[in-house]
This record gives structure tokens, sequence and C-alpha cells, in this order.
């Protein structure tokens, strides 16, 4: 067959590899006009590192991957650590080691790893026909494309939701839903005066978080999410300016991360938003992926593992049921849509947990860190991938 993926994303690419390896002619067109994905890292856990062993590429993630093997929490006014455990648990039940990577390093490793003269970009796709026979893609520049099966890996703002939905003919168009809070994100050198370099560091405080993670090339990851109403005012000139004025009163440990943010180099600002669960995800021969399909709130790290497990799952159905396409696109969706609404809504506790929207449960929350021996917080990260079709049914051992 041929295929058609809007969005080159990590969705879009793991979902064209996967297809492309069982034979069939893939071809991604994206909106953007070179790799400059949102955000500067990713959390890469278990299941979506077991989609990436799938395509092959094990080695080179591992190569991407930060060597994160503990996890601390923190009190962001006095530094104090409140908890500090190994992550060694989460390899040994799940059966592989989790790793933070930098979202460009992984994309381009995904695009390469397609074949970028597949890749089109600066297209961006305005309608979607299908008339039970083809699909046709029509871009905003007149150009159209056809094939046998089109996958919409096409982010928050999906175009191909609105297809499969049928909000583009007058029905209802799923919106998305205001988190509370605002990340700022980036990457800078490893600094063991905010944490050490092979552990997770994350301070607390007034319902905000200042986190690191260790990424490859003797990087940390950062995030600082500051809870705040959407659109406020905010100029690239600004820089970390918001951020001084939120926690330049912090431990020292954050301070100093502070002063490492170089703007002018990675610096990013995004308002968190989800959409609430929904369980259409096909329409003919038309079927949707990533954020396209569950676009979560990142409290839990699941995301991009997500969308892995979304190509996982549509490669999987495309290659054992021979029905019709129609019908491997339905049993993909009702493989699908089930866990990643569980998974969103396990987002949003977590969110409203961590971030004071009940300020007597963060609190509690703040109180549960101190001293623990982290298992809880190892069965919660476990859960998360416990119900990943790469597990075959199989649990945590």
């Amino acid at each position: 067959m041929k295929i058609i993926v809007i969005g080159a994303g990590v969705g879009g690419t793991s979902a064209a590899i996967a297809l492309q390896r069982l034979g069939h002619e893939v071809v991604v067109y994206d909106r953007m006009r070179e790799n400059k994905p949102v955000g500067a890292a990713l959390s890469l856990w278990s299941n979506g590192v077991k989609v990436l062993n799938w395509l092959g590429l094990g080695d080179q993630v591992a190569a991407l991957g930060g060597a994160m093997d503990d996890m601390a929490y923190l009190d962001g006014h006095t530094g104090e650590t409140l908890c500090r455990f190994s992550l060694a648990p989460v390899t040994e039940q799940t059966g592989q080691k989790p790793y933070p990577v930098a979202r460009a390093d992984l994309q381009r490793l995904l695009m390469e790893s397609f074949g970028t003269e597949k890749i089109h970009l600066g297209r961006r796709l305005v309608s979607v026909a299908d008339d039970g026979e083809q699909v046709t893609a029509t871009f905003a520049d007149g150009s159209t494309d056809t094939a046998d099966l089109l996958v919409g890996a096409d982010g928050a703002r999906s175009v191909v939701r609105d297809h499969v939905t049928g909000a583009h003919e007058g029905g209802e168009r799923i919106e998305r839903t205001y988190s509370g809070y605002t990340n700022f994100n980036g990457l800078v050198a490893a600094d063991t005066a905010v944490g050490p370099k092979n552990q997770w560091t994350t301070y607390v405080a007034e319902g905000k978080r200042a986190a690191v993670m260790p990424v490859a090339d003797g990087r940390f990851y950062f995030w600082f999410d500051v809870p705040q109403p959407a659109g406020l005012p905010y100029d690239a000139s600004d820089g970390a300016a918001p951020l001084h004025e939120s926690f330049g009163h912090w431990a020292p440990g954050v301070r100093t991360l502070l002063g490492a943010i170089d703007p002018d180099r990675s610096l990013n600002r995004v308002e968190i938003w989800d959409i609430d669960p929904f369980h259409t995800w096909v329409r003919g021969r038309v079927a949707i992926l990533g954020d396209a399909a569950h676009n979560t709130a990142p409290d839990i790290g699941q995301g991009a593992c997500l969308a892995l497990e979304d190509s996982f799952a549509l490669a999987i159905s495309l290659a054992t049921n021979t029905v019709s396409v129609e019908d491997s696109l339905r049993r993909y969706e009702h493989s699908r849509t089930g866990r990643a609404a569980d998974l969103v809504e396990r987002a949003r506790a977590r969110g409203a947990e961590t971030h004071g929207e009940d300020p007597e449960r963060t609190a509690a929350w703040y109180a549960s860190l101190r001293g623990t021996d982290g298992s809880a917080i190892i069965r919660g990260i476990v859960g998360n991938i416990t119900g990943s079709p790469v597990n075959l049914g199989a649990g945590p051992l």
C-alpha cells in the first residue's frame, strides 16, 4: 500500500519507519520548514524505548539518552533533600532502562532512519478526502497526494482530527483545555551544584517545580513550572526574567540553574494544554495518532511514549488483520483509546496535585515526599508503563 503520514514529529516518523519496514510505500509531509521541535527534551520511559528497540534503533537511542540512575526531591526554598532513591527498580520490573533525550536529537534520528528524502517539509495540510478506495491530501500550496491510507500525526491542532471527527463538516470541534500552568524548558551544561549528573532532581515549593534530567553530551534538560493564567504576555526578549521573578528567592541550586540559562541558545516557553479524552480516532481509511489523538499534559512524562505506542499498535494491526484497511484501523482504534484516556486523566490528576490547585492536597504531597523510600513513586511510574502494548500482556516482574 501507499501510505501518507501527516506530521514529522516523534509519532509520525516512528509510524513511518514501522510501516515502511512492513513493506509499504510511505511518504511524510509536515508544515515545519526545518527540524525545530517544540520543547528541548522528553522522557522516554521503558514503554517508549521498547518501541524504538523494535524499530531497530536501540543502540542509537541509548547513545542519546542520559544516565538517569536516581531520583530526588528537594525543598525549593532551602535545598534540603526530601528523598532520594534509585530508579533501578523501574528497569528491573519493566525490562528496559528509561532515558531522557534531547527532542531534536531523537527527531533527527527518526527522520534520518526513515529517509529524509521522503519527508516533505513546508507542506501545510488543508483538507482530506476519502472516496472509500483512496485518500487524497490537499495542501495549502494547491498540491495534492493520494494514497491507500492516511495517518494524521499532525499535533494538538490536527487538521486530520477534524476530518476524522466530522468537525470539518460542521460537527463539534474538539477543543483544548488549559492545564493551569506554563512550562519553561531548555538545555544547559550539567552542573553538580544543581544536582548529580546521573539524577533526576526536582525542587518543589509554592505549587511550582524546578527540575533537571541528564541527557547525552554532559547536558541537563531543565524545566520550570509556573502556575498562572493562560494568555499572559511574553516576548522572547523577556528571556528568563519571568523565571528569576518566580524562582529567584529559591535554593542555591535553583539560582545556579537560573544563572546557567542562555535564552538565546535554549529556552522555550509553553503554556500547557490538553484535550478531553475521546474515542473516535478512525474514519474510513484515515487514522490519527500522537497528540492529534491524545494531547496530554507532561506531568507523567508519557506523551511521546504514547505516540510511540500508537505507532507500534497501528503497524501491528495493519500487519496482522487482513479483512480490510478500514477493519485494521478500527482494531487499532479499539486497542488504544482506553489506555490513552487513562493516561491523560492520570496526568491531569498529577498536575493538580503538584501545581497547587488544592493547596492542602499539594502540601500533603510535599509531606509525603519527606523521607520516603520511593516505592510508591516507583509504583506510579511502573503503573503508567504496565498497560503498554509492547509488554505483550505481561505486567511488571
